[in-house]
C-alpha cells in the first residue's frame, strides 16, 4: 500500500509500505494492505511505519491530525512529523 505523511510545510514521507501504526484518539491502531476505508483523528504520539514483513520499521514523532485510508492509499495529515532515531 502507499503511505504519505504530510505537514503544512512539506511531504515528510511517501512510499510503498507493509503497514502503519497510528496513535488514534481512542487508542492506537494499525492499517495493513487492503484495509477498509477509514477516516480518523489521531493524537500526538509515535507513528510507526512497517516497511515490510521482516519488521523493518521507521518511527516518527507526530502532533495531532487526521488519517484517511482509501483504495490502498493512506494519507496522514499532521501538524508536525519528526523522524525518531
Amino acid at each position: 500500500m502507499k503511505l504519505e505523511i504530510l505537514t503544512p510545510e512539506k511531504k515528510v514521507f511517501s512510499g510503498e509500505v507493509y503497514g502503519v501504526q497510528l496513535p488514534g484518539i481512542s487508542g492506537s491502531f494499525e492499517v495493513l494492505d487492503k484495509h477498509a476505508p477509514l477516516v480518523s483523528a489521531i493524537k500526538p504520539g509515535r507513528l510507526k511505519i512497517l516497511k515490510n514483513k521482516q519488521q523493518n520499521t521507521a518511527l516518527y514523532s507526530i502532533l495531532g491530525g487526521f488519517v484517511e485510508v482509501l483504495n490502498n492509499n493512506v494519507i496522514v495529515l499532521v501538524e508536525n512529523a519528526t523522524p525518531v532515531e
